[in-house]
This record gives structure tokens, C-alpha cells and sequence, in this order.
């Protein structure tokens, strides 16, 4: 969808040469002309407007004196610095670019009638008055000469296997009258027709085509002949077929033209000599004829040569050059080149530059030479908010393809609708005023600029337009002066009535700036109202819809601003904030103005795919780009699209991140299909449009553009669409909370009223998950400021199910029915129970409000969410015999399987049937519960399920301390202490529950002497037995180094001095301790029989 535009041209009319040009050629390496007339030869330098060398022919007899000569080839030998020429005299020439002397270095008696080089300039073909080919090397050695016209085909013959007669065989849509058509005689060719041979080589120079008129039909016809002279294909007899003749350099078609009784046509054929495809000009049959057809270089444009047969109305007979591209099996005419009437403006000669493959040069019969260079370029409106259309403009001949890609993606050719014109279509721009960037303005070759915009008061008949054609509001005629087709360039429409247009300075290597508005006395004519001469050659020009600056490039990359605001158009340097000037290192061929960070840049992508700001070059891989609202696009040849926030970036960070390949969950970073180019970018919505190489067109939704339009949304509480947009393009709805989980519980009911959809409101809670998407999928850009998180011990899908839930419950509990379930079900705990509770409560009592789901449908949604044995499994748990039948029923069980069990359950006493669900459910604590109320026949069955599932703890609970079943339950827990290695806890255990025997083994087993010797005294024990008790635990304790509590156990209970002998193996403190615990006990026991035998005393 890409257009051809203009980027300068260049007019040398300083050249007068003698005699009329002929042909001419282009030095790849210097870029000056070889112009060959009938009497000399020239080299021309248009860029400096001066006569190199010149050589006349006529003086060493290669040309007549007398003007009759002709020149039949010129071609440019930059191996050779030389200039090889023909003439049709039979004189092969070389003209030596260095010494201008002349060479003669071969003749042929019969005369030539072309000539033709190969692309690698070793071979040149020739051929002859007498209907030959002669084929020759770089230094003129002979290779063959063979005749033009062959019997034989050639050694591409194709082959027939006889598979019947062509009376017998299948014709398809044709009928059998087929089978009995005769052929029809080829008609000769035209009256004008110059009868030369037209010679044409492949790029690779493998294969060369001539054309040339059969002696015996009178016609012509086309015959492909290899590098070695030797016949390879001869071409189908066509009809009308033309002198134009010019092989595609990739080498796949070659193209001529044909005249057809109705129409006139471009046809391609292929090496094999078969048609293969065609496209109608826009002229009728007998109107124009097709004088040469050209490609370029790289084989995107065909140039077609064309010139109308008779004279027109004012009794001239006009040329046009018509520029024609191809994509999705169309052609599009992109511009026409419309000379008129006088014969000293017509182009004599034009030809493809060999080094740029868009810059056309035409040489006129006044010997002034005109270089057009060409851009490829997409016109799209440059609109930012929602009243934009994102449309694009595609020039095709007199119409203008606009598709609106906001309402619809339309695939090239078609589009959403068309502009017809009057005359071919050369410029195409949109309004810059916001809000009407849809309108759209278009510069025609016949000098008029004609103005399209939506009609407002058209009605749609009831029917509902998404995309509204614009129609013909006005036209302008310019006074402007266009002495040359396309003297006016890089049309701007600023404003409503006021237009910017370039042309060339008077003087050479400048340019004028014209600014056009209506004039006062006609308002369908545009004047100039200001111009300003500019030094140097313009060749870009653009408009920033945010702050309203046009940028102009020069041809030597530098950058200038044009003030067109102010009451006198002017131009200033581009600076940056130090008032340096800044300018690109070479010249862009697509620019685009953009912000970043605050600082306004040109950016500019060079044909070299180097990609510019200012002087600072940031990627150099680049297949395209564009500027959407804040974003910067870019396609690169490694088949990935980038998209960067340019306010979160500075230019040294846009340069670090173009060059980074980005990391797994780089939302910048997205892989396209080869070849992809941006068409444009939806204003205000996550949509960009890529082109194939091939034509067709790709929406892709780019991550960056689509969360930034999500955090546009969910900043202005706008869920329905955040939603819409994240369900549609596979964005994970835990983004929705995550984004600000503060600002998203505060406005649970917004969230809700929104959506108003059961469905959408359950696919949100589904979806939710503990992991925090803003730090692992889709990160924050770095500038963004962090949203406030919510603290608390609960987790985030409690949280939000909880928040939900409530606020669904106190708006419309029977509408939210299903939501509510899924709250429940959906929390990192499912609360399964509640929800089958809720369930039973509709079974109770089924609302009455109208569409309120009834407990089938409920239940029916719980297994769609719950595995259906889990449900089954925790509706018994409800105890709900009714409510377990309605889930059995659902399930995939066989009824021999839950009846008998059911069956058997509601032969039970209540709690022991509770005891029994719960056992089956493994709910052991509340199975216990139950079984405990059972009565006191089921306590042998308590013990064991305590034993079992070590529920001890819970059994002591339900049972009084002074009951036989706790002293049981008491006993079988000592038990269980003391297999666990915790005696002294089992003694206590037993003391309490009044087996001081029992209590007294466990406490000397662990040597616990202090419980140990109460207990003994509790029981009590005589008191040898005491001090035997003692005297074994003081050896426990004297074995395990407690020698302190040993020694104070002897002598309080066993009444024994400690013997300090048995520390000898002990530690020295150990020992010192000992005796000061003994001297202690010696001190208090004299001075509790001091105090005794004082009182005996006060008795006497």
C-alpha cells in the first residue's frame, strides 16, 4: 500500500547541443549523461550544469554531415572508460571518456539497426540491415553470428505425448466448438510500428530476447536466445503484439505490448516464449502507443512510454511516462508524467539510473534533461484520537484506493472505497487539523488540487455505515508555475484552505517554498501567498499533529523548521536545547517527527535501513517505521517488530533498547512474518497493520500497545473494555487486580455493573491465581509509578473472592447465584461445603425472582467446575442424603454402587451415621466428635480411633477429668508418650488421673526425682523403700553427671553422706561443688539442733 513520491527533480535545460538527441546513457560512476545526436556526442554533468567533453561524429565520417544519420545505440563501459556507440551506418564506435577520441573498431556493410550490451558488460549483441544477429566480447572478438528469424523453435521445444486428437480432448467453458475452430491468421503489425529489432537481456545475462518483425506473417515475434548464441525459445504467435520490448531484471517475465480489439495491454511473457499475465492501460484502443517499456533496476516500477496517435483539441500531440508497480496480482499506475503538446518538451529518450534504482532520467528534443528521484512512502492520516480513521491513501491511476483500517481490514486491490479523478493521480496528502484528519486532499497531473471530506448530512437509510465515503468538496486550480510535468512537490494541506508546496529554485541546487491559499478575487484558484528561497535541494517535508511543526530535509541531510504560523513564511536551523544544529549524516528517504522525553526529534530511515535521530544513529537494521501517539514502531530484516514508549525513554535508552534483543517477557519485543513492512498504526487501540512482500496485509495487536491501552483503561475505571480487550487478545485477567489491587477493591461494584455478565464475571474469578502478573508477565514500564499493593495476611484470591463475593451478595445475591458459587470454589481453600449448602438452600427455597437459577442449574455448574467424585465426596460431608442423590445422579456412578451405601447409612443412629460419612470422608476429628456422642456401648470403638489416628488431644477434650472414659483415654495416652520417648509428660498424665503407681515408674524411668518422690510420699512408700527409691535415683543421676541433685537426693530422703571418693573420675568443679552443697547441709542441720537445745533450756 506503499505510494511513489517524489522527492526532487532536477531540470538542466542549460545544454544546446547540435542537432536533436537520439539516445543517451548514464555513467554509473560519475552520474553525468552521453547524449549521441545525428552530429556529436556529449557528456553532460546535471548537477553542474556544464559540457564535460564533446565529440563530433560527422568530422571523421561515423555521421553525414547533412543531420540524415542515425544513432542506433549508445551504452556506457565504465571498465573501459570508454562509450560504445552504433550507428546506423554499420560504424561500431568508442568514444574514450578520458582522451574524447574516437575509435572505429568494427563496420558492417548491411548497417545496424541496434545494439545492446549485457548486464556484465561482456557481450554486446548487434544485429544487422541484413536480419542477423552478430554476437561479439568486451573486445570485439566475434562469437557467432546467426540469422534472426529460425525455422526451428529452439531447444526449449516443448514435447507432446500424443494423448489424442484435439477433436477428442476436453475444452472446458469453450464447448466442443472448439474443437472446430481454425486458427486465425496473426495480423501484421501496426503502420507505425519502426520495424526494428528490439534486443533485450536478462539481469543475469544468461539469456537475451530480440523482436522482430517475421518476413512471412509480417507480424512480430519473440525469440529467447541463450549466452552462446544458440536458440532457445521462440514465442507464440500473438496478435497486436508491439515493438516495446524490455526483460525484467529479477528474470522472470519479459514485457511487450498488445493491441486487442478492445483494449490496449502490457503483456508478460515467459522465457519459453508463453504469455503469462497483463494488465490494460488507461487509454482506448486507438488513442496512445506504447514507444518503450523500461524497468528499473531492481524490478519494482515499469516505465511506460507512451504517445497519442493524433492531436488533441488544441493540435498537439501529448507523451506521457507512466511509472506502474505491482502487488497482490495488481498493477497500479503511481504516476504519470504528462508532457504537453509542444514538440521541442517531449522526451526523445529516458532511462533508469543504473546505481539508484528510483531515479529516472528523461532527455527532451530541446536537449533539457530532467533526473526525477522517487521515494517509496505510505500516506496514512495523522490523527491521535478516535475520530481518526487510520486511513490510507493508495494512488491507482485517475482513482485513489482509501480503506479506513479503524472500521474495517480491507486487502489490496479492493479497499472501502474509491476516489475517482479526472486525470492520473500524482500526490496525495491528509488534512493536519485535528480532529478532520480524515479529509484528504489530491494533486492531479493536470494541475488541480481537489478536496474530499465526509458528507455530514447523507443519511444512512437505516442501515448503519461503518465506513462513510468522502465526496468531492472542491477543487483548486493552482497558478503556481509548472513549466516541467511535476514541477511541484511534497504537498502539505495545513490547514483548511491553506496548502505547502515545493519546487525547484531558479537557480540550481535550490528549492522554494510556496505556501498557496484562495485567491481574493476567485476562490477555486490557490496563489501564492508567501515563498521563501531555500539553499539546497528539498526533498522530504512533515507535519507533527502534536505540536504543529513542519520539519523540511535537505538533500545534504541537513534539517531546517519552517514557521508557517506566523504572518511571513520562514525557515530556521533545527537546534537542540544548546542551540547546536543539528542535521542527519546522510540524507533520509522516510521521516517522522516524535517526542522523546520532552525534546522534539526528526527521526529518519536512511534506504540503508540506518535509522536516525538527529545526528544520533539508534538502530541500523530497519525495514520501517512509524509514530503512534507516544509510541515509536519499528520492522527490522531479522523479522521483528519493536515497540517503544518514547516518554519513558531518553535517546541513549532508545538507542540501548533497539539494540537489545529484549528477554523473555519483553513486551516490546514481537516476532512478524518476513519481509513485514507497517502500514499504520490505529490511533487510540492496540491495532497495527503489516504488509507482506507478497501484498496481503496482517493485523497484529502489538503487547506494548496493548497494555498500555489496558492501563489507560483500568486508570479510568473503564473494565468493560480492559476486559473485552484482555479476553479477546489472551491477556491474563489477574492484570485487572494486579494493576492497582487498592483502587480495584474500592470499586468492586464499578467492576461488577460493567461487566453485568455471569459468564465474564466467572471467567474472572477462574482466572485468578496467587502470581502477581505486574512483576513476572507483564512488567511495568520503568517510569510508571508504582501502584500501592495491597497488605494483608490473607492471599490474593481470598482477598478478591472475598471482596467479590460480598459486593455481589448485597447488590443481586439470586442474579450473582453462579458467581457466588465460583468465589467460593475458586479460594486457595475451596470452600466446596458452603457452596453445596448454598445449593441445598435453593433446593429449600427456590427464589421467585424471574430468571434466578434454580438448585438443578447450580448443581449443574458445580460439577462443570469441581470434579464430580470430589463433589459427591463433600455432599456427603453435608449430610444431605437428598443433596447427595442430586450429585450421585450427575456423576458417572453406577446406582448398585451409592444406594446400598446410602441405605445403610440411614439405618444408623444420627451421630453414629455422622461418625460413619466422616470416617469414609477421613474427617477422623469429626468423626470422633460424633462417635463420642454415640453412647457409651460405641467407647471401645472411640479408643481404637484414637489410638489410630493419635487423637488424644481432642479425646481428653470431649470427656470430664473425673470419668472413667478420660482415665482410659488418659492411660492410652501415657502409653503413647512413652513409646515416644516422653515419659516425664505420660507420668504427669497418670498422676493426674490417679495411678500414682503407674506415675512413679514412669517418672523414675526418665529420673525425674522431684515428681518421683512425690508420688512416692503420695502413695506413700515406708520409708526404706523411700530411701531405696532414693538411692537408685541418685545412681541414675550420678550416671548422667547431675552429681549436685545425686548428693542433695542422699542426704535429704536416704539420709547418706555422698562419699567424695566416686567423683575422683569427675572434673574438679564438679567436686568443689559437692562439698560446698555438704557443708551447706552440715551448717543447717547444727543450727536447727542449736535452736532445739536452746528451747530445751528456756523450758527448765
Amino acid at each position: 500500500m506503499r505510494n511513489l513520491k517524489l522527492l526532487k527533480s532536477l531540470c538542466s535545460s542549460e545544454l544546446q547541443g547540435p542537432g536533436s538527441p537520439q539516445c543517451f546513457s548514464v555513467r554509473s560512476d560519475t552520474g553525468s549523461l552521453l547524449i549521441a545526436s545525428q552530429f556529436s556526442v556529449t557528456e553532460y554533468d546535471p548537477h553542474t550544469g556544464k559540457v564535460v567533453r564533446e565529440t563530433s561524429l560527422t568530422a571523421d565520417g561515423y555521421l553525414p554531415e547533412d543531420g540524415s544519420g542515425v544513432v542506433v545505440g549508445l551504452q556506457d563501459l565504465a571498465e573501459l572508460q570508454s562509450a560504445c556507440l552504433a550507428t546506423a551506418g554499420g560504424d561500431v564506435v568508442l568514444f574514450n571518456l578520458n582522451t574524447s577520441q574516437l575509435e572505429c573498431v568494427g563496420s558492417v556493410d548491411s548497417g545496424l539497426t541496434s545494439m545492446s550490451w549485457s548486464p556484465d558488460e561482456e557481450l554486446v549483441i548487434l544485429t544487422t540491415g541484413q536480419e542477423t544477429i552478430i554476437m561479439m566480447t568486451k573486445d570485439f572478438e566475434p562469437v557467432t553470428e546467426v540469422g534472426i528469424h529460425q525455422d526451428d523453435f529452439g531447444e526449449g521445444k516443448f514435447i507432446t505425448v500424443g494423448w489424442g486428437k484435439k477433436e477428442t480432448q476436453f475444452h472446458g467453458s469453450e464447448g466442443k466448438q472448439a474443437a472446430q475452430k481454425k486458427i486465425q491468421d496473426v495480423q501484421p503489425a501496426v503502420a507505425w510500428d519502426d520495424r526494428r529489432p528490439r534486443v533485450t537481456w536478462r539481469g543475469d545475462g544468461q539469456l537475451f530476447a530480440v523482436s522482430a518483425i517475421c518476413p512471412q506473417t509480417g507480424a512480430r515475434k519473440v525469440r529467447v536466445w541463450n549466452r552462446e548464441g544458440v536458440l532457445q525459445a521462440t514465442s507464440e504467435p500473438i496478435n497486436g503484439l508491439e515493438q516495446a520490448l524490455c526483460w525484467k531484471p529479477s528474470g522472470s517475465l519479459i514485457a511487450s505490448s498488445q493491441r486487442h480489439p478492445n483494449k490496449h495491454s502490457v503483456v508478460f511473457m515467459e522465457k519459453n516464449g508463453l504469455l503469462h499475465g497483463d494488465f490494460t492501460l488507461p487509454f482506448s484502443k486507438d488513442q496512445a502507443k506504447v514507444k518503450e517499456l523500461v524497468w528499473n533496476s531492481d524490478s519494482t516500477v515499469l516505465a511506460v512510454w507512451l504517445e497519442d496517435f493524433t492531436a488533441g483539441e488544441d493540435g498537439k500531440v501529448k507523451s506521457y511516462i507512466q511509472l506502474w508497480t505491482v502487488g497482490n496480482y495488481h498493477w497500479y499506475l503511481k504516476q504519470s508524467l504528462d508532457f504537453d503538446g509542444d514538440p521541442q518538451k517531449a522526451p526523445v529518450c529516458f532511462c533508469w539510473d543504473p546505481e539508484r534504482p528510483l531515479r529516472l532520467h528523461v532527455v527532451t528534443h530541446s536537449w533539457t534533461s530532467v533526473a526525477y528521484d522517487w521515494g517509496w512512502t505510505t500516506e496514512r492520516s495523522r490523527g491521535l484520537d478516535v475520530t481518526d480513521d487510520a486511513s490510507v491513501a493508495v494512488i491507482d491511476g485517475e482513482k485513489v484506493l482509501v480503506t479506513t483500517f479503524r472500521q474495517s481490514v480491507v486487502p489490496p486491490p479492493m479497499c472501502s472505497f474509491e476516489l475517482q479523478l479526472k486525470s492520473p493521480v500524482n500526490q496525495v496528502t491528509f488534512l493536519c487539523q485535528t480532529e478532520r484528519t480524515n479529509q484528504i486532499a489530491v494533486f492531479t497531473s493536470n494541475g488541480q488540487i481537489s478536496v474530499f471530506g465526509k458528507d455530514l448530512d447523507k443519511t444512512a437509510d437505516g442501515f448503519s455505515i461503518l465506513s462513510r465515503p468522502l465526496v468531492l468538496q472542491k477543487s483548486f486550480r493552482l497558478t503556481a508555475p509548472q513549466d516541467n510535468p511535476l514541477a511541484l512537490r511534497q504537498l502539505l494541506w495545513l490547514q483548511e484552505e491553506m496548502f505547502f508546496v515545493v519546487t525547484s529554485g531558479v537557480v540550481p541546487n535550490t528549492s522554494t517554498l510556496l505556501m498557496l491559499r484562495p485567491a481574493q478575487d476567485a476562490s477555486d484558484t490557490l496563489a501564492v501567498r508567501s515563498q521563501v528561497e531555500v539553499e539546497g535541494v528539498v526533498i522530504s517535508t512533515v507535519h507533527c499533529s502534536q505540536s504543529g511543526t513542519v520539519a523540511l530535509q535537505l538533500e545534504d541531510g541537513q534539517i531546517w523548521k519552517l514557521l508557517w504560523d506566523c504572518p511571513e513564511m520562514s525557515v530556521e536551523e533545527w537546534r537542540d536545547s544548546s542551540g547546536c544544529s543539528i542535521n542527519f549524516p546522510i540524507f533520509c528517504i522516510q521521516t517522522a517527527l516524535c517526542c522523546i522525553s520532552g525534546t522534539e526529534y526528526l527521526l529518519g530511515l536512511t534506504d540503508r535501513s540506518h535509522l536516525y535521530a538527529g545526528d544520533t544513529e539508534l538502530a541500523s537494521n530497519v525495514s520501517s517505521f512509524a509514530v503512534c501517539d507516544d509510541f515509536l514502531l519499528i520492522t527490522t530484516h531479522s523479522h521483528t517488530c519493536r515497540c517503544l514508549q518514547l516518554s519513558t525513554l531518553t535517546l541513549k535508552g532508545l538507542q540501548v533498547a533497539l539494540s537489545s534483543d529484549g528477554g523473555q517477557n519483553d513486551e516490546t519485543h514481537r516476532r512478524v512474518e518476513r519481509g513485514s513492512r507497517i502500514v499504520t498504526v490505529v490511533p487510540q487501540d492496540t491495532r497495527v497493520i503489516l504488509q507482506m512482500p507478497r501484498g496481503n496485509l496482517e493485523t497484529i495487536h502489538h503487547r506494548a500497545l496493548v497494555l498500555a491501552q489496558l492501563r489507560k483503561w483500568l486508570d479510568g475505571f473503564r473494565f468493560r473494555e480492559a476486559f473485552e480487550c484482555m479476553r479477546k487478545l489472551r491477556i491474563n485477567l489477574n492484570l485487572i487486580y494486579d494493576h492497582n489491587p487498592k483502587v480495584f477493591l474500592e470499586n468492586v461494584e464499578t467492576f461488577i455493573t460493567q461487566l453485568n455478565s455471569i459468564n465474564h464475571i466467572n471467567l474472572f474469578l477462574t482466572e485468578l491465581k496467587e502470581e502477581d502478573t505486574t512483576c513476572t508477565m507483564y512488567p511495568s514500564p520503568e517510569s510508571s509509578p508504582l501502584q500501592s499493593q495491597v497488605v494483608s495476611g490473607q492471599k490474593k484470591v481470598d482477598v478478591v473472592c472475598d471482596a467479590l463475593r460480598k459486593a455481589m451478595e448485597a447488590m443481586d445475591a439470586n442474579k450473582f447465584c453462579l458467581s457466588i458459587l465460583t468465589s467460593h470454589v475458586k479460594k486457595t481453600v475451596p470452600e466446596l461445603e458452603i457452596a453445596l449448602q448454598k445449593v441445598h438452600e435453593l433446593r429449600e427455597k427456590p427464589p421467585e425472582a424471574p430468571g434466578a437459577v434454580s438448585a438443578e442449574e447450580a448443581l449443574k455448574y458445580l460439577l462443570f467446575l469441581v470434579n464430580v467424585n470430589d463433589l459427591y465426596e463433600h455432599s456427603l460431608g453435608t449430610y444431605d442424603f437428598d443433596l447427595v442423590l442430586m450429585v450421585a445422579e450427575k456423576s458417572q456412578k453406577d446406582p448398585k454402587e451409592y444406594i446400598p451405601f446410602l441405605n445403610m447409612l440411614k439405618s444408623l443412629e444420627p451421630n453414629y451415621q455422622r461418625y460413619t460419612i466422616d470416617k469414609h470422608l477421613k474427617r477422623y476429628r469429626k468423626a470422633l466428635v460424633h462417635l463420642s456422642k454415640s453412647g457409651k456401648e460405641h467407647f471401645i470403638e472411640v479408643l481404637q480411633l484414637v489410638k489410630e489416628q493419635k487423637l488424644y488431644s481432642e479425646a481428653l477434650r470431649l470427656y470430664t477429668a473425673d470419668s472413667p472414659q478420660y482415665k482410659l483415654v488418659s492411660s492410652a495416652y501415657a502409653e503413647h508418650l512413652v513409646e515416644q520417648q516422653q515419659a516425664e509428660q505420660a507420668g504427669l498424665l497418670l498422676w493426674r488421673c490417679g495411678e500414682p503407681a503407674r506415675a512413679l515408674q514412669a517418672f523414675t524411668s526418665c529420673s525425674s526425682w522431684r515428681n518421683a518422690i512425690c508420688v512416692a510420699q503420695q502413695i506413700p512408700l515406708p520409708p526404706d523403700q523411700l530411701a531405696l527409691l532414693a538411692r537408685d535415683l541418685a545412681e541414675k543421676l550420678t550416671e548422667q553427671r547431675r552429681c549436685s541433685e545425686a548428693a542433695l537426693l542422699l542426704d535429704q530422703y536416704a539420709k547418706v553422706r555422698f562419699h567424695l571418693t566416686r567423683l575422683e573420675k569427675f572434673a574438679f568443679p564438679v567436686k568443689m561443688q559437692c562439698e560446698c552443697i555438704f557443708t551447706k547441709i552440715f551448717l543447717v542441720k547444727i543450727t536447727e539442733a542449736f535452736e532445739v537445745h536452746c528451747r530445751r533450756l528456756a523450758d527448765i
